[in-house]
């Protein structure tokens, strides 16, 4: 996630700019002259949006005045492999039209160097959502071709495969998949071997968070009575700000949504004032970001199935959270999903928020109050200017179920129960 401030004097003609890379309003042109992202093979998701929070002034139901912030331009990018990879060949690639693009911003000089100018203003996320970590650009693209040929062929050889037994049809698949990649017209490249630094990496993160919580636990517990003290002391006396949306912004964000099975969703605001709402919400991002990555990481986060990716990241010396997410059906069953299955760890995060509704004990109400959670969250949201993703038309499920035919169909063996579970995919 780049992040850069943008020249006030300049932010118009920028706003065009980024119009320009799209065909219609939330529908980008993949090979758009500026950054052709449909010409990367390792970029899932990328967005490029104005970060202008129209909120800010809601602190000042706290008697705190507003700080007067930059506005910023954002690239995000979900990507496979090293980002810093990515980046260069990113600037590789499209360092013209990347420069076109920065070159609104307050401190870019032309003749700079590109690549260390964006690293230097990369923003690492807080906390990080992955779908299936590990299932890449390429694979997700000829498992998905592997599919439709398959089901070219059963359609086409009806009658032959009716009369079949279940393992007789798996040899005949397997046959003609055989065929076709041994004709050029299927690909099904073997998974890259994981980096051994990235599996150490993780080994370590693994270990370590668990061990420090346990070296914390004793001073945890003292802390118990203290912050439970403090917590609902703010509970009952932080202000909630969830005014009605203003219908010409909620027209805008809705004209930029359901063009595909797949949305965007970026949103910004202000964390409570004072050490104890952000130390808190710095806590409990730090144990979510433990949670995505090695529980939630096989296709949930938690009992929400339709989150493809999803950041949280803080800016401004913490003093403001940005989150986005990609995510499968429309922005309301995306909410319902979370307020129904999971509103306690919209309430650890979001209760840290300015206005946000009335929580108790930290997890209990807030996100349970549906119309008030919805009035705070679309308010909080921001158009996404630009925005792209790899494979329009697939969901999160989609993808689950073209990977589980592949697995199958390079299995060697299969009960009758599991053949038959297997040809149901189809």
């Amino acid at each position: 996630m780049v992040v850069a401030a943008i020249a006030p004097a300049r932010e118009g003609d920028l706003r065009q700019l980024l119009a320009s890379m799209n065909r219609a309003p939330g529908v980008v042109d993949p090979q758009n002259s500026l950054v052709p992202f449909g010409s990367f093979d390792r970029l899932h998701f990328a967005r490029l949006l104005i970060l202008d929070d129209p909120t800010t002034s809601d602190i000042k139901a706290y008697r705190v005045e507003p700080i007067r912030y930059p506005t910023y331009l954002a690239f995000l990018g979900d990507v496979d492999g090293d980002p810093e990879e990515f980046l260069a060949d990113l600037v590789g690639r499209a360092g013209r039209g990347l420069e076109t693009i920065f070159s609104h911003c307050a401190d870019f000089s032309g003749g700079a160097d590109l690549f260390r100018w964006l690293k230097d203003r990369n923003h690492p996320s807080d906390t990080s959502y992955v779908n299936w970590i590990g299932r890449t650009v390429v694979q997700v693209r000829e498992e998905c071709a592997l599919r439709e040929g398959l089901l070219t062929y059963i359609r086409a050889n009806r009658t032959a495969i009716a009369s079949m037994q279940g393992g007789e049809v798996l040899k005949a698949l397997q046959k003609f998949t055989a065929g076709e990649v041994q004709a050029g017209r299927l690909t099904l490249t073997p998974p890259e071997p994981t980096p051994l630094i990235w599996k150490l990496k993780d080994l370590l993160h693994l270990i370590c968070v668990p061990l420090a919580l346990l070296v914390m636990a004793p001073f945890l517990l003292i802390y118990a009575p203290f912050f439970i003290w403090q917590l609902r002391r703010r509970e009952t006396s932080d202000p909630e700000v969830i005014p009605r949306i203003d219908p010409a912004h909620a027209a805008q964000l809705a004209g930029l949504e359901d063009h595909d099975v797949t949305n965007q969703f970026s949103a910004f605001g202000s964390v409570k004032p004072g050490f104890f709402r952000r130390s808190t919400l710095i806590f409990f991002l730090w144990v979510i970001d433990y949670t995505t990555r090695h529980i939630y990481n096989r296709g949930r986060l938690a009992r929400v199935s339709t989150i493809h990716f999803a950041r949280w990241v803080f800016l401004d010396q913490k003093k403001r959270l940005f989150f986005a997410s990609n995510y499968d059906g429309s922005l309301d069953s995306y909410m319902d999903d979370f307020i129904n299955k999971v509103a306690f760890g919209l309430n650890l995060v979001f209760s840290n928020g300015v206005g946000y509704p009335t929580t108790n004990w930290l997890i209990l109400d807030g996100a349970k109050n549906e119309q008030k959670f919805k009035y705070y969250i679309r308010r909080h949201q921001l158009p996404t200017e630009v925005w792209y993703r790899a494979n329009p038309g697939l969901t999160a499920m989609d993808m689950q179920r073209n990977a589980l035919i592949r697995q199958s169909l390079e299995n060697a063996e299969m009960t009758g129960a599991e053949l038959q579970q297997w040809l149901q995919l189809f």
